[in-house]
């Protein structure tokens, strides 16, 4: 049996009372529609396709170049574009031309369902291929059905329809079973009957009317009940969008500590999909680590952090501090009230104090910047000192300069560097000077402006 998947995610979502697209707003690092994407792509033997409409430019922009013709390999999905939103059966028409005839099967997922796992929908099409049904639903028993379409069974337990909460009796608004919208077809019944649909009152064509077509076909009709409701959480407005995100926390916590790293209170950690954590990692609590992260084995992280899209070794702490787009050797020690910003890398061994800032510059392997210090667009060698209080004054008014101190360099508290500025390996600059010229290898340099004044005195070496 082979499947191709459509994703509509064309609406607008008015429920959530926002200028983006619903499907827009994220969950763990990515849109909501970058969950049910990724999961079709599980189950699908295409690329999935992927119906959008409203502020589609917007759609396509967040979501990035997926694009492709369908079935064609290396591609994560393709984008249909649905001009007029005039329901989902409209919409699933819309593949035509892009899904018929390329698989045995269609699955029609809703770009609002970030929490469907994929196994619930291989189950879901191994039943359908079990029983040979033309159409087969995804259903659920939520604790309150209010609102949902019934699913309506025979005697035998077969479906015979769905009816809508608006028009349901008494009788058939006790039935607890309702439709998820998830529906998988024949792709050689689907694609007529589509064009067979009646519009609703408002307009509109719906993909739950195919149930009733196919039962006036004597066509089989399945129903596939979800073992966990929340596993298709429909995400219409801001409070469910915080329900679903709790939930998907939860998942990334329990994987990660099963995977061997400590979370002490995974109700205030927050992880994003793409972060990959090292075993003995541990990570306390009011801590975010966010985009493309990736923390290596046995690092303490937090209380208090927010990292994003940084990359740091094993044996690293950071503690209550903040870091992004940065990179952390080994042995690596900031905080508390670091701050990495883009360009940051600190090599094997450097340690930063509190209230330090460091960006777009190198710190060599073993630098101690105790706090207070601000290094910007700078290089700075092995086991240099940086005294409080120091300031690479990299900024001009036009642009942005660079700084470099050399290897086993001493920096005295609050030093300003103006750059573009060098201070050569071993040399000492006394506290409180101001750096505009370069200072040679070796040399003790101090004042405003800073001169040489000597020679760093040499430590003698054991006699012979």
């Amino acid at each position: 049996m082979s499947v191709c998947v459509a994703v509509l995610a064309a609406g607008q979502g008015t429920r959530m009372r926002s200028e983006r697209p619903k499907v827009l707003h994220e969950l763990a690092g990515w849109p909501m529609v970058r969950h049910v994407l990724e999961t079709a792509r599980q189950v699908a033997d295409f690329a999935p396709a992927l119906v959008i409409g409203y502020q589609a430019d917007l759609v396509r922009q967040t979501l990035g170049d997926g694009d492709g013709e369908a079935g064609s390999p290396g591609h994560r999905w393709h984008y249909v574009f649905q001009p007029q939103q005039l329901g989902t059966g409209h919409a699933l028409l819309q593949c035509e031309g892009a899904l018929a005839g390329l698989a045995d099967n269609v699955l029609a997922l809703v770009g609002d369902i970030p929490l469907i796992q994929a196994e619930t929908l291989r189950r879901m099409l191994r039943r359908h291929q079990e029983v040979g049904a033309t159409v087969t639903v995804l259903t659920f028993v939520p604790d309150k059905a209010e609102g949902y379409g019934r699913i309506v069974r025979d005697s035998a337990g077969r479906v015979i329809g769905i009816v809508e909460d608006k028009v349901a009796t008494d009788e058939q608004k006790a039935i607890g079973e309702v439709n998820s919208g998830i529906l998988c077809f024949r792709d050689d019944w689907v694609w007529s009957a589509l064009k067979s649909l009646q519009a609703s009152a408002v307009g509109e064509y719906f993909l739950t009317d195919l149930v009733a077509a196919a039962m006036e076909q004597g066509l089989h009709v399945e129903g596939v009940v979800v073992d966990d409701p929340l596993e298709v959480l429909g995400v219409d407005d801001r409070v469910r969008l915080a329900a679903a995100a709790q939930v998907l926390r939860q998942r990334l916590n329990e994987k990660w500590m099963r995977a061997g790293v400590t979370i002490a209170d995974p109700a205030a950690t927050y992880l994003d999909m793409e972060v990959e954590l090292g075993q003995d990692t541990i990570i306390l609590p009011n801590t975010h680590v966010q985009g493309a992260t990736r923390i290596g084995r046995r690092c303490v992280i937090g209380p208090n952090s927010v990292i994003t899209d940084c990359q740091i070794g094993d044996d690293c702490h950071v503690k209550a501090s903040f870091a992004e787009q940065a990179v952390l050797e080994d042995g690596v020690d900031i905080g508390p009230f670091a701050h990495l910003r883009s360009g940051a890398h600190l090599a094997r061994g450097v340690h930063m104090g509190n209230f330090g800032e460091v960006k777009r510059s190198y710190l060599g392997p073993g630098t101690k910047m105790g706090h207070f210090s601000y290094i910007g667009d700078a290089v700075v060698g092995a086991d240099v000192n940086i005294g409080a209080g120091t300031v690479t004054c990299n900024y001009d008014g036009k642009r942005k300069n660079k700084t470099v101190i050399g290897d086993r360099a001493f920096i005295g508290s609050d030093t300003m560097l103006v750059a573009p500025v060098e201070v050569g390996a071993g040399a000492r600059i006394g506290a409180g000077s101001v750096v505009t010229h370069d200072v040679p290898p070796d040399s003790v340099a101090y004042g405003v402006p800073a001169r040489v004044r000597g020679q760093v005195e040499q430590e003698e070496g054991p006699e012979p």
